[in-house]
């Protein structure tokens, strides 16, 4: 009875018990049995925390820290939390480990957001003991140490904090801290995955997908995307989505459905989407054939140095007449072969060596060619070859000229 309890606490607290001072100001604050009002929340809160009460000083720390009531102050927080904290809450003793650990109303330090971590942590608050995990995990604060990580970790973890139990998975899928063991790794996975944790979710599809920890099975791990991608909307899980029905190979392929994820993926800014999105709009797979289409996903995976990306966008750029542009290939191609993309070092090869959209240059032909060939370019090698075997940018060397002549020829070329 919301009306009654009003009525004692207010008595009470006009009687100047802390308690009911604290509540009351709850009431307030809620908007139980009386209309919300913030304002009055604080001034029922400070009655109380200047007697001293842990509750109401904690509950003062984040109106100010909020903004509520009051005008945010987060040095008047931090004194607030700190006063509780001092008396053992709990809560305000992890709120001001946070301050501390971002340099929020106190000068920043580690060290001291651990200290109150730990004091937090030591009575059982589970986001303590889960922030105090990474710092040990980071070495922020405290030598580093994926034991003591993985002990904290695992303290949270036991009370059902979902991030706690996703690193706790990391640990043991990777070995940190712990005997590896993808098995356990997917009971940790799997806890924090049936809360919704996206990460862990997806994690738990690829132990799924490729047997680890688990017996294979493909059922599943599409289960595991799908919670993923519908729930959580999770851009990754999208784009892997996308990827499995775009394999030919996959008995569940559908070029519609992939098609479907990879724009998901693609309108969260995701780049591997984005750029297959563009080849399936340039190649019509699943969609009707669309060089706007292609151009614009190209472009806007290429925004973010997608080397792939940046690549076919260069061959639309030289072949695309309408927005034909030889300056912009040339641009597009370098960026893609100095991220490595080994197709755009093999193509501006040849542009070199022909003199095709710029001078002519046998020194930087053999360059993009050599890029190439160690990567493994079966074309790039023999074109190596033909630079060595007649003297093109570099002195005439045949032995040169044969081992690269010998390489492509291993990989089958004529």
């Amino acid at each position: 009875d919301e009306s009654t309890a009003l009525k004692w606490y207010r008595k009470a607290a006009q009687q100047g018990d802390a308690i009911a001072q604290c509540n009351l100001g709850n009431m307030y604050f809620l908007g139980q049995g009386v209309p919300k009002n913030e304002s009055t929340a604080v001034k029922l809160y400070c009655a109380a925390a200047d007697q001293g009460y842990a509750n109401a000083q904690f509950n003062l720390g984040l109106m100010y820290s909020d903004g509520q009531g009051v005008s945010k102050d987060e040095s008047t927080a931090a004194e607030w939390f700190r006063k509780a904290a001092d008396k053992g809450h709990a809560e305000a003793q992890f709120n001001l480990g946070i301050m501390y650990g971002n340099g929020e109303g106190v000068d920043q330090s580690h060290a001291t957001a651990v200290k109150w971590y730990r004091a937090a942590a030591q009575q059982g608050d589970a986001n303590a003991q889960f922030n105090l995990g990474v710092m040990y995990a980071n070495g922020e604060g405290v030598d580093q140490s994926h034991a003591t990580a993985a002990e904290w970790f695992r303290k949270a973890a036991d009370q059902g904090h979902a991030a706690a139990q996703y690193n706790l998975g990391i640990m043991y899928e990777k070995g940190e801290g712990v005997d590896q063991s993808h098995a356990t790794a997917v009971k940790w996975y799997r806890k924090a995955a049936d809360q919704g944790d996206a990460v862990a979710q997806y994690n738990l599809e690829s132990m799924y997908e490729n047997g680890r920890g688990v017996d294979q099975n493909n059922d599943l791990a599409v289960k595991w995307f799908w919670k993923a991608v519908a729930d959580q909307g999770n851009a990754v899980a999208q784009y892997n989505l996308g990827a499995m029905y775009a394999n030919d190979s996959d008995p569940r392929h559908c070029h519609s459905m992939a098609e479907k994820w990879y724009r998901k993926a693609a309108e969260q800014g995701y780049a591997n989407a984005q750029c297959n999105l563009g080849s399936m709009y340039e190649n019509g797979r699943g969609v009707d054939q669309n060089k706007d289409l292609a151009f614009k996903w190209y472009r806007m995976a290429s925004l973010q140095n997608h080397a792939r990306a940046q690549y076919h966008l260069a061959l639309m750029y030289q072949y695309f007449p309408r927005i034909q542009s030889n300056y912009m290939a040339v641009e597009l191609l370098r960026k893609a072969a100095n991220q490595g993309n080994v197709d755009a070092q093999f193509k501006l090869g040849n542009m070199y060596k022909n003199g095709k959209c710029v001078d002519n240059d046998d020194a930087t032909a053999l360059k993009w060619f050599r890029a190439a060939a160690e990567q493994g370019h079966a074309n790039a090698q023999s074109n190596l070859g033909v630079m060595y075997g007649n003297g093109y940018g570099v002195a005439k060397d045949e032995s040169t000229a044969l081992k690269w002549y010998r390489k492509a020829a291993q990989q089958g070329d004529a």
